[in-house]
């Protein structure tokens, strides 16, 4: 005989709380949540002890009764929010009133949903309030509980927001090579976070000194020396006291060098002997000085054809790859971009000194089908702009919106090349059967637009570069053509 299942009756780990003074409702609510799995439900019929209720304990989320004596939603509401900010609030009315349903939803409120409730309707919102709420307790038990399975010191690695396997793997690399005194080469498309990445190295080393970072694009020879490696007193006009360069400040720790993909070939050969034999030259002066500073450089240039065209050393590109990292950009790792997206509205806020906003749906489908040519910093970006001009109640998407209409790159479509790494024409669509019809392709493009929208018409018009009335209209003729 089977043992039952003890997860099931603890779905989900924090409780859901159901705010509504009429008994009966509290009881139905209950019996088709449990119904369908949503068994860890709290009720609570007087509504002027809910604050405290939510002191006192960790919650899900809250379906939450407008019409209610004592304290009504809609005095709640902005409460609730205001304290817990990270729990999902679905309003509940007798009441079909466009007005307070608008005032809801730029209090903050999840959803809205109008009694009679349909039972559908109500485990539909409350799952997806859910679905939100797990993404961001995710996104908190990450480096606590992932990262220490995955690899010994997660501390190094604190400033990675990622629940992406392939990260993780190089979290692990990082581990293995980073007691290693051999040079480091992390190459990945501009706004990956390559700095991070030669922080998580140097954090992991365990290196005493500190990790110094140079973006050395656009430096001819002479500054970069300077700046590297320092000079003596009347070395050059102006030189008037000795000064040492950023080479002898990481003694005992890391020097990160941004960007070496620009280095001339002059400053190629100064740093291959400094990577040979750990010495340099101050300008003006003819005594090597030795450093056992680590070496970690970073580009987002095609260093191997570059070498290829002698546009770079072999010899320095051969001792740079000695360990090399690969940093993916962000389309080929999706998966993160929810936690990355909570993580740039916290982060925002709190720089910006503003409350968290409450997060509309649409954000997460949104960006899920945006290629980010920019990376994590476009997304970053997009978060803090959009955070720097919130006022209350919803997060506005219009300035994100613009952002993604301005990367794109066919005007047909105002979003450029979903989910797709490659610029290949023949990449984006593939016919190994009958040739389809004018018609078959038009419905089956709609069809893969609504479905990467996940329904969302404004979306997937956008995704199809026209309006939401002419997607209306096609809609409405294949509904009829059908029937």
């Amino acid at each position: 005989m089977n043992e039952p299942n003890l997860n099931q009756f603890i779905f989900p780990s924090k409780p859901i709380l159901l705010v509504d003074d009429e008994e009966h409702f509290l009881l139905s609510a209950e019996l088709t949540l449990s119904s369908n799995g949503i068994k860890n439900t709290r009720t609570c019929k007087d509504s002027s002890v809910v604050m405290d209720l939510l002191a006192e304990t960790d919650f899900s989320l809250v379906a939450l009764d407008i019409n209610m004596p004592h304290l009504s939603g809609l005095d709640l509401l902005p409460a609730i929010v205001n304290k817990h900010p990270e729990i999902p609030v679905i309003m509940i009315t007798a009441v079909n009133d466009v007005d307070s349903a608008v005032f809801c939803m730029k209090e903050g409120a999840f959803d809205y949903i109008v009694k009679p409730v349909d039972d559908t309707r109500l485990i539909s919102s409350i799952k997806r309030g859910l679905e939100l709420t797990e993404i961001r307790n995710e996104n908190e038990m990450l480096k606590q509980s992932l990262l220490n399975v995955n690899i010994q010191n997660p501390d190094a690695f604190s400033e990675i927001v990622t629940h992406c396997s392939v990260i993780q793997s190089i979290f692990k690399y990082i581990e293995a090579i980073a007691k290693t005194n051999l040079p480091v080469l992390i190459t990945g498309e501009t706004g990956t976070g390559k700095e991070l990445f030669a922080k998580a190295i140097h954090n992991a080393s365990g290196r005493k000194g500190e990790l110094v970072a140079v973006n050395v694009a656009g430096l001819e020879d002479n500054l970069l020396s300077d700046t590297l490696f320092g000079h003596k007193k009347g070395a050059f006009t102006g030189a008037e006291v000795e000064r040492k360069g950023l080479i002898e400040k990481a003694e005992n720790g890391t020097l990160f060098l941004d960007e070496i993909g620009d280095l001339s070939p002059e400053s190629q050969v100064k740093l291959l002997r400094l990577l040979q034999d750990g010495s340099y030259y101050p300008l003006g002066s003819d005594m090597a000085k030795l450093t056992n500073a680590r070496i970690i450089v970073a580009t987002h240039r095609d260093i191997n054809s570059m070498q290829a065209n002698d546009k770079f050393r072999k010899d320095l590109y051969y001792r740079l790859k000695s360990h090399h990292i690969v940093i993916p950009p962000l389309r080929e790792r999706k998966i993160d971009l929810p936690y990355l997206i909570d993580h740039f509205i916290s982060k925002a806020a709190a720089k910006l000194n503003k409350k968290r906003p409450a997060v509309p749906k649409e954000l997460y489908t949104l960006l899920s089908n945006y290629t980010f040519p920019g990376n994590i910093r476009e997304l970053e970006g997009m978060i803090f702009d959009a955070i720097s001009q919130h006022t209350s109640g919803i997060l506005s998407l219009e300035s994100i919106r613009n952002k993604i209409s301005d990367f794109k790159h066919d005007k047909n479509s105002k979003i450029n090349q979903l989910n797709n790494s490659s610029k290949d024409e023949d990449e984006l669509i593939h016919f190994p059967g009958r040739f389809p019809s004018l018609k078959e392709a038009e419905d089956f493009v709609i069809d893969e637009a609504l479905k990467r929208a996940e329904g969302n018409q404004t979306i997937a018009a956008e995704l199809l570069g026209i309006s939401r009335r002419a997607l209306n209209n096609r809609l409405r003729r294949a509904e009829e053509d059908n029937q």
